[in-house]
């Protein structure tokens, strides 16, 4: 089962003379890729089209991940961005429902190896683990009544998670290094899990989504702090789980330039 990328989802969050941020739908790719050649529908073109004006990409989301995606306008305010970005001063939040109980908070820090371009890159091996860091908080657990293997019972956690490098596939990769797998990953993740959701909620998706991200502007050096609510799917998988009811926050869009 793939994920379907709703463009009902797509929408922009907040835009000004230098820059633009829109909520990218799960399933859509932020540019086109020689890994996926049959895609026809990207982040970067949708936007271009829908404010009218060239936009410059300045970091990226993975296919399956839904939530804010930052765009520049010009050059300029680009490299200031793409410089915030580089050297970790932008705070970026996501959610995500993982399997097992996680702790209440702490951080993963647990170096990944390097992850490259299989068609445009040939060193795959020649390069040393890169430094990663993930915090971690976890907002609420669940217990469902689903048999599974030797378990009677399944349990979930609903994580919100802070990665403090960049790394490829750096929050899917350390949720599974500890055990706690994000649902829906299907190259990281609980393949049982997954089809488990799957069948329950009748799609496929990767339960992982940027929610917040906070940046200096590049242009009025004003704090920048942008929040999205989360896809349907997302949302009603928490009203199932009782974990929309106790944090009723998680579905608010929200931009405070202050």
């Amino acid at each position: 089962m793939q994920t379907l990328c709703h463009l009902n989802q797509f929408y922009c969050l907040y835009q000004d003379d230098a820059i633009v941020a829109i909520h990218k739908p799960a399933g859509l790719l932020t540019h086109p890729t020689k890994l996926d050649r049959d895609e026809t529908q990207f982040a970067v073109n949708l936007t271009e089209d829908s404010i009218n004006q060239k936009v410059y990409p300045v970091h990226r989301l993975d296919k399956a991940t839904s939530g804010i995606l930052l765009f520049a306008l010009s050059s300029t305010p680009a490299r200031h961005l793409s410089k915030q970005f580089s050297t970790h001063q932008i705070d970026k939040h996501y959610l995500a429902i993982c399997r097992g109980w996680i702790d209440d908070s702490g951080k993963i820090d647990h170096p990944l190896q390097y992850k490259n371009d299989p068609i445009a890159e040939r060193d795959r091996k020649t390069k040393p683990p890169q430094t990663a860091i993930t915090e971690y908080q976890c907002l609420a657990h669940s217990e469902v009544n689903h048999a599974m293997g030797s378990y009677p019972t399944q349990r979930y956690s609903l994580v919100k998670l802070t990665p403090k490098t960049g790394r490829k596939y750096q929050l899917r990769r350390h949720l599974n290094h500890t055990s706690h797998p994000i649902i829906g990953d299907v190259q990281y993740g609980d393949r049982h899990h997954n089809h488990f959701f799957d069948e329950w909620f009748g799609h496929h998706r990767l339960y992982l989504a940027a929610t917040e991200l906070h940046f200096t502007h590049p242009t009025t050096q004003s704090p920048m702090q942008l929040t999205a609510t989360l896809e349907t799917t997302f949302k009603t998988t928490l009203s199932t789980l009782n974990w929309r009811q106790k944090h009723p926050g998680l579905a608010i869009s929200h931009c405070d330039p202050n």
